[in-house]
């Protein structure tokens, strides 16, 4: 949610800024709202100070006539206040001045390469078809079970993503990350005050609607609200969670494409990191945060790019937000891996999340970003470590949790 006073300096700002991510929104409709509020709130106060009077001078008749017009007022009012805050969460988090305004992924930019593609002097085969005659992914049986887009990952393959866990949880305990295993369903209110249910967001989410319950897309979703309606001591900053989670999608809109093998599923795993910090303290965090992710990637040797999505690409809630595309050579291209995104004070303002700093309090920046979402991991391992006998090699840095060099068709 964005600062109501900022907006009300900044009108023709806001609105073209939540243009460029692509959301139709009325700002003037928003302050005219505002202007009502502020109105009303006058008038309300002026009321409750007469009722005082009145009750010192002990005027029962006129104190009566005018609690039935306060009590009105204030109904009113609360209506409106109401109204109010459902306006200000159709607002996006506004792009930073860096972000190139662009339409949609297409105009992304493509910051830097890191690895050489291997060339493979025989045909590549992808990571669905290595993985069946390995005997590591079965999406038939899962179909079977559970319908189309599930996967059950076997032998190698589960040693593989714990592999991949315990890589990621060392990489980032050793700097300093608290890790946590958090709850995949939480109450819709929450996921609500994260800002991803807006602009259509909510049709990507599976909601258990009797119970008021939503399965998380990331961990960051049970992360983040961990703190709401808390003031952290500005001493305590940064203060950065990796978390391990089972996430859950419903991949709305992309039916017909990327159905094949484990791309792009309803369930996966998922290693996620997520930074409270000092206002003002996200640029750096978020270089950070990258910093980690290609760390992770390096030390898998595996080719991948970074690129930069233009506003039209961000989100609802990111300021901004850089890819890792990891080279897959049984696609012949480069695919979305990781992501990382600051979301400014935008989510802590939603859930309420501050810090004391000397007599003042504010409110935090957030920023969250994956570390390994296992299965497109997986998927990249598979097919640039693939052999021409169709075994796999292990990359080096896993070797030592598998207690082998390579996964053989040996069943």
């Amino acid at each position: 949610m964005l600062d109501i006073q900022f907006i009300r300096e900044n009108p023709s700002l806001v609105q073209k800024a939540a243009e460029s991510k692509g959301t139709r929104v009325s700002v003037d409709h928003l302050l005219e709202i505002d202007h009502e509020v502020r109105k009303l709130s006058q008038e309300v106060q002026a009321l409750r100070e007469e009722r005082n009077k009145l009750a010192k001078e002990r005027n029962v008749e006129k104190g009566k006539e005018l609690k039935i017009t306060l009590e009105k007022k204030e109904a009113s009012l609360s209506a409106l206040e109401e109204e109010l805050k459902i306006e200000l969460f159709k607002i996006p988090n506004l792009p930073k001045k860096d972000v190139k305004v662009g339409k949609d992924e297409s105009e992304n930019e493509v910051l830097r390469k890191e690895g050489e593609p291997r060339k493979l002097d025989f045909p590549a085969k992808d990571h669905l078809e290595l993985g069946e005659a390995l005997n590591i992914i079965d999406v038939k049986t899962a179909s079977k079970v559970s319908g189309p887009r599930f996967a059950y990952l076997k032998n190698e393959g589960v040693l593989l993503e714990f592999a991949l866990v315990q890589l990621a949880l060392e990489t980032l305990i050793h700097e300093g990350f608290i890790p946590i295993v958090p709850p995949v369903l939480i109450k819709t209110e929450v996921m609500k005050g994260l800002g991803y249910m807006e602009n259509g967001g909510d049709e990507d989410m599976f909601h258990i609607s009797p119970d008021g319950f939503t399965l998380v897309g990331t961990a960051e979703h049970a992360i983040v609200p961990m703190h709401r309606d808390e003031t952290f001591q500005k001493k305590d900053l940064p203060l950065r969670y990796v978390g391990f989670s089972t996430a859950f999608r419903r991949e709305a809109g992309s039916y017909g494409k990327d159905t094949k093998g484990i791309l792009r599923v309803h369930q996966f795993d998922k290693v996620e990191m997520v930074s409270f910090v000092e206002e003002g303290k996200d640029d750096e965090e978020h270089e950070y945060l990258l910093s980690l992710e290609e760390k992770l990637f390096q030390a898998l040797k595996i080719p991948y790019q970074v690129v930069k999505m233009v506003t039209g690409d961000l989100g609802f809630p990111a300021a901004r937000k850089y890819d890792i595309e990891a080279w897959m050579p049984g696609q012949g291209e480069y695919r979305e891996i990781t992501s990382v995104s600051t979301v400014t004070d935008f989510q802590s303002r939603r859930l309420n999340i501050r810090y004391q700093d000397g007599p003042d309090k504010k409110y935090v920046n957030v920023l969250n970003g994956t570390a390994f979402a296992i299965g497109r991991t997986l998927i990249a391992v598979l097919e640039n470590y693939q052999q021409q006998d169709g075994s796999v090699l292990i990359p080096d840095v896993l070797q030592k949790y598998l207690g082998k060099e390579k996964i053989s068709q040996t069943r």
